[in-house]
């Protein structure tokens, strides 16, 4: 692991100030502007008590959810995409976090291996699709493709531009085929992500968490900004639209992915007062909701 990291480069125009990812210290210059970086419209974190009730509150409303969707034999997908350290796997966590595990699960796919490279890229992801009366929430997905493997040259311009092609189109067969669909992209500043980097490194409890991609992340930003915006041109649509999430404050974000999916379903006993309508500031649609700094 690369000791020291400049997050500084001639070939990118965002620049973010130098820092030693192995020194404890994190810079204060990076501390203090991470939550308000990219234009984060809270000057505050949402406090401790007022998210637990809030989070009780709406993972109940998701047990009704899953009642309904188990008894009615319906479907419910819901993917996570979003720069590194941007808190995907954390939302997945608080979603299913009561719900019954027979039938909700997330799946988080390693490297493909030679047989799957040799297949239909989708195949290995429609594998994992839910049977009925099923929950699956995938922590990264097939824009992977077009995601990270195109920033880090792990496919070619050809395979992401044929991604970028047919993912409307597999996208659309799902949802005419029944399954509530919903595709979310977490959205940070980039002092943010620093800082959650930083935070990995340090942390024992995270340390795992911190890869060799995840540093070479940090010096293109750039690179991933442009990535998300060919994403969302093509594959935004208005069968399977993109929802970007503002997630600067985790908490926030965790409600406003269960507050979003909640809003927009249909079940037996739902609570509309207390589900709420999403917070227009944190979450809407399309590029014009992505960080840019």
């Amino acid at each position: 692991m690369t000791a020291k990291t400049d997050t500084r480069s001639k070939s990118h125009k965002t620049k973010a100030p130098a820092f030693d990812l192995e020194d404890p210290e994190l810079p204060a210059e990076i501390k203090d502007k991470a939550l308000a970086s990219g234009g984060y419209p809270y000057s505050e974190k949402l406090k401790g008590k007022v998210y637990k009730r809030r989070l009780v509150e709406l993972q109940l409303e998701l047990l009704k959810l899953q009642s309904h969707i188990q008894a009615r034999g319906e479907r419910l997908v819901v993917l996570f995409e979003g720069r590194d350290a941007s808190g995907k796997g954390s939302c997945i966590s608080r979603f299913l976090g009561r719900l019954n595990p027979r039938h909700a699960r997330s799946v988080a796919l390693s490297k493909p291996t030679d047989a799957e490279r040799g297949e239909w890229y989708f195949q290995r992801y429609a594998a994992h699709l839910p049977t009925r009366g099923d929950i699956v929430l995938f922590d990264r997905s097939w824009y992977n493709r077009a995601g990270v493997e195109r920033v880090m040259g792990f496919c070619t311009e050809e395979q992401a531009s044929v991604f970028l092609r047919d993912a409307p189109e597999f996208e659309a067969l799902l949802v005419r085929d029944g399954i509530h669909f919903f595709k979310f992209y977490l959205t940070i500043g980039r002092e943010t992500q620093l800082l959650r980097f930083h935070e990995r490194r340090h942390n024992p409890f995270k340390r795992w968490k911190i890869t060799e991609i995840d540093l070479a992340a940090i010096e293109k930003w750039d690179a991933y900004t442009e990535a998300q915006r060919e994403i969302f041109r093509f594959t935004h649509t208005v069968i399977a639209p993109w929802t970007v999430i503002r997630a600067n404050d985790q908490r926030r974000a965790r409600l406003e992915a269960i507050r979003t999916v909640l809003s927009e379903m249909t079940y037996d006993g739902k609570d509309e007062k207390l589900v709420g309508k999403p917070d227009q500031l944190l979450v809407g649609e399309g590029p014009d909701f992505f960080y840019t700094g």
